[in-house]
């Protein structure tokens, strides 16, 4: 059975819904995911067990064929799966928690349905990615989302490195037994005091935010710790311009024939500084 859907859907073949669940409370089905479920022909589940128990909590009774999807089986099940849609079935695809695709199973099916003219659509459900960095107290208006890191630490610490200058608020996943390994590499490389939160068992009956500086942060994992993690790290602050690098480069604008003004606007406008600053300081390096 399909959906409710508009006309951009469609109609000769079946469907994929990408549906959203809770990252710990099951109070947090939605009526739409209810719906999503109880009118599935399939229903592909990260973990069948962990589904069949969500169900349980949530009171919803799905007649659908319940079938595993997972990142083991995912390139051998996908094939099934476009089978099934496209014989006009409605697939339902969900993980053990958040939105599949997003550091879970999906994209492989999402991109295989693209390119087979299959309709896709999504059942909104909670992110532990926007939850964390609403919870965090740190910058949300520019934000990206790097999921889990390289293992290994060479690769991590590699990863970290390219970030060092990112501006933006950082989100992140980790796995509890490697999270002190993780903000060990991070204070050394984004600097000790740059402030940043975790997040554990976000919706749970246990959820903690412990908010602090990378270096406290550390110490701090240094005990047991349990639960599903997220953790938001500042971005980094803008580098305060040397001000006699930034007249050397109004300097040499000036050589190439650019006016004072304009030069000092130019730089000014790509690095940041205070153009009556370096306008001054501009004018007092001439005299000296």
């Amino acid at each position: 059975m399909r959906p409710d859907s508009d006309d951009t859907m469609n109609p000769s073949t079946g469907l994929l819904l990408l549906a959203g669940t809770p990252i710990g409370d099951s109070r947090y089905v939605s009526e739409a995911l209810r719906q999503g479920l109880l009118t599935a022909d399939v229903i592909a589940a990260e973990d069948t067990r962990k589904f069949a128990d969500l169900c349980r909590r949530a009171e919803v009774r799905p007649q659908a064929r319940v079938v595993s999807y997972f990142e083991g089986n995912e390139a051998q099940r996908t094939p099934s799966l476009i089978a099934d849609m496209e014989s006009g079935s409605v697939v339902v695809l969900v993980t053990d928690a958040g939105m599949p695709s997003v550091s879970d199973p999906g994209f492989r099916l999402v991109t295989a349905c693209i390119e087979k003219g299959i309709s896709v659509s999504a059942i909104p459900g909670p992110s532990a990615v926007l939850t964390a960095l609403a919870l965090s107290g740190l910058n949300t208006d520019r934000f990206c989302f790097e999921g889990f890191l390289p293992r290994k630490q060479g690769q991590r610490r590699t990863r970290l490195q390219g970030l060092a200058a990112e501006d933006r608020t950082m989100v992140f996943f980790e796995a509890p037994h490697r999270l002190h390994d993780f903000l060990s590499d991070a204070t050394e490389i984004l600097g000790p005091d740059r402030r940043a939160a975790i997040c554990r068992e976000l919706t749970k009956t246990y959820e903690e935010v412990i908010r602090n500086d990378l270096a406290s942060l550390a110490t701090w994992s240094e005990r047991e710790v349990r639960g599903e993690i997220t953790i938001v790290v500042a971005g980094a602050l803008p580098l305060t311009p040397d001000i006699d690098d930034l007249v050397n480069q109004v300097n040499t604008l000036l050589a190439s024939g650019i006016k004072r003004t304009a030069a000092v606007a130019q730089v000014s406008a790509r690095t940041g500084a205070d153009r009556h600053e370096l306008y001054d300081a501009v004018l007092k390096s001439t005299q000296d």
